[in-house]
């Protein structure tokens, strides 16, 4: 009895943080219809600034805490949502989860830049070494303190959205928000008002969470974002919901921590599972969730790119494998490698290209597809061989439409986050004995196809540029096909597909295991190429950077996934020569920020650039000739 009383203190203590983070994370999303996908790395930014404030500058604890919750969060809520969401609430679902993804990039990287994560901090709890008994358990101040600022945050937001004229205002703009307006409310003032309200509850989750691990940059980041499953069980409305689903989320994971020890399949021990129960959670109430309505059709700021005709994309292939293979005699090793590098990662975003470019099906788990291609390739079957290349994509292809059948009828917002709760598990499961030997890294040799071998920096640059270039004329052929007009049709208006008698389920699931499977095999390619690969190379963190800098490079083009490959493989080379820290994540940041005004990325605009000089030629060749004018007696003259 002791034990259980021991660990449902841990578990409520647990459920109450992480209601507090998925209770500010309600409030703005219901004020603004954005999901701040960026709520983690915000209190994760926060919990750096108060340990800076109260351990390292030595302020006292309620100056430091009065400063960061009271003053500063409320002033980052406010300027994100000036500067950055005001824009997005009349913009398409997918344009406001890249720019809040950019966000929690950018934050990620400006957090490293500041506080190196070569450091160990440590941020001690309120109190420390004071505790109570209570049946015998011993339950510190720090404990206490959080769960009597759960309660106090439940009883303020309930008395502020129903006892309150804020209150009022925040539920009336959340009902209707034009009407709100036209009745002398100022809706984008309740939204600042909100996203301080939220950004201060995020950083206020960050600090009651962090003396219990580490000052981590990702790991805070990410175990914040465990409260949005308890979010989704109040679907992102209800916050007595919300703060049942956390201390249900809580509890579990208590007791799987508790009691897992001494339940075991083989090698197996349910305790090992621990850190992925509230991905878990989350995926089984997002497929729980009741059948959505179709959206009936999206704006459209511009024409898209056209695709080119198969005998151009013939010539440009060519033209690629020919100049790589040129470039390939005068580069040294280490730049024929990162070259080599960036194509492989180029094959893997040509996948998302088809899914999400083509689709409209966001994905924040290619890398996830990526690394189960690289165990196969290098556990399974075939290593260094052709088949095993080849049973790596059919794997991935047969897993890409296992994952889609549950989430086919989710909207994009859900989508995301249930391709994200996946690419944790999946983080989870290459660090056990049947991924990459539990953390451990996996070996994998070069390709051979019969006598003819890759095993050089300069065959593998030929070998991924033919590959790229045959991936990339099979996508252009696909989106030019019978098959590419229907998804074009399932992206633009799904109930009008539907309705003129497209199976969506067959579409969804085709897509999800043709784009899963081209991943597996750049997957391969890529561990081929590293020879020697870990699960640290496959981190969700890593999904998110193709997903977002494939959405600013042109996520419906070839020229954007190449522009993709070539940011992630030669950005963190470039920047130990310029001697700027973190570039790659605010890069990434600003760029994916861009799309906002440019919908079709750096690929999208090249080719609507290429696409106008090409008619305008055209115009030109066809205008007819001057006349000449007729002779006169006066010009005879």
């Amino acid at each position: 009895m002791h034990t259980f009383l021991a660990f449902t203190v841990v578990g409520v203590v647990t459920g109450a943080i992480y209601a507090v983070a998925a209770s500010g994370l309600v409030v703005t999303y219901t004020t603004s219809g954005v999901f701040n996908f960026a709520h983690g790395a915000i209190g994760m930014f926060m919990a750096f600034l108060y340990w800076e404030l109260r351990v390292h500058q030595h302020w006292p604890a309620p100056v430091a805490l009065v400063v960061v919750l009271l003053i500063l969060s409320p002033l980052l809520g406010a300027l994100i949502e000036r500067l950055l969401m005001r824009r997005l609430y009349a913009a398409p679902m997918g344009v406001s989860i890249v720019v809040t993804l950019a966000l929690l990039v950018m934050l990620l990287g400006v957090s490293e830049s500041i506080w190196p994560s070569q450091e160990l901090r440590r941020l001690p709890g309120f109190f420390a070494g004071h505790s109570v008994s209570v049946s015998g358990v011993h339950v510190t101040y720090h404990q206490l303190i959080v769960l009597v600022v759960a309660a106090l945050t439940a009883g303020f937001l309930r008395f502020l959205m129903f006892h309150t004229r804020t209150g009022v205002t925040m539920r009336a703009v959340v009902d209707n928000r034009d009407l709100a307006g036209m009745n002398g409310i100022y809706p984008e003032r309740v939204a600042q008002l909100s996203w301080a309200l939220g950004a201060t509850l995020a950083a206020l989750a960050g600090i009651l969470i962090a003396p219990a691990l580490t000052l981590n940059h990702q790991l805070l980041t990410f175990l914040v974002i465990n409260g949005y499953a308890a979010a989704m069980l109040g679907k992102l409305k209800n916050l007595p919901l919300t703060f049942v689903g956390a201390l249900i989320l809580g509890l579990a994971q208590a007791y799987v921590i508790g009691y897992g020890g001494g339940v075991s399949l083989g090698s197996f021990r349910l305790i090992d599972a621990a850190q992925v129960v509230p991905t878990v959670f989350l995926f089984l109430v997002m497929v729980g969730m009741p059948q959505v309505r179709l959206p009936a059709g999206r704006l459209v700021a511009a024409a898209a790119p056209r695709v080119p005709a198969l005998r151009s994309s013939l010539g440009w292939a060519a033209g690629l494998v020919v100049g790589i293979s040129a470039l390939s005699y005068v580069l040294s090793d280490f730049w024929t490698f990162n070259f080599a590098l960036a194509l492989s990662l180029g094959i893997v975003l040509l996948s998302l290209v088809l899914l999400a470019g083509y689709a409209g099906q966001v994905s924040l788990m290619q890398m996830t597809f990526a690394g189960v291609g690289a165990v196969i390739v290098g556990r399974v079957v075939g290593n260094g061989s052709l088949v095993g290349v080849l049973a790596a994509g059919l794997v991935t292809a047969v897993l890409g439409a296992l994952v889609a059948l549950p989430v086919l009828r989710l909207q994009p917002l859900y989508l995301a986050l249930t391709t994200l709760a996946l690419a944790m598990f999946g983080d989870w499961a290459f660090n056990q004995s049947w991924g990459f030997n539990q953390g451990g890294s996996l070996t994998v040799k070069r390709l051979a196809i019969g006598p003819i071998t890759f095993g050089n920096e300069q065959a593998q640059l030929v070998l991924l540029s033919v590959v790229f270039s045959a991936a990339g004329v099979l996508v252009l052929a696909i989106r030019r096909g019978p098959y590419g007009r229907r998804l074009a049709a399932l992206r633009d208006s799904p109930v009008a597909a539907s309705t003129l008698g497209m199976n969506l389920v067959v579409t969804k699931t085709t897509v999800f295991a043709l784009s899963a499977g081209l991943a597996g095999i750049g997957g391969a390619l890529f561990s081929g190429l590293r020879v020697s690969v870990s699960p640290n190379d496959f981190l969700p963190l890593e999904s998110l950077f193709l997903f977002l800098v494939l959405s600013f490079g042109g996520v419906t083009t070839v020229i954007g996934a190449l522009f993709g490959g070539v940011f992630l493989a030669l950005v963190p080379e470039l920047q130990k020569h310029i001697n700027i820290d973190n570039i790659q994540y605010i890069g990434i940041g600003v760029g994916a920020i861009s799309l906002a005004t440019n919908p079709h990325g750096f690929g999208g605009s090249i080719s609507m650039a290429g696409e106008q000089l090409r008619e305008a030629w055209a115009k030109r060749r066809r205008r007819p000739p001057a006349p000449v004018p007729a002779m006169t007696l006066e010009t005879a003259a």
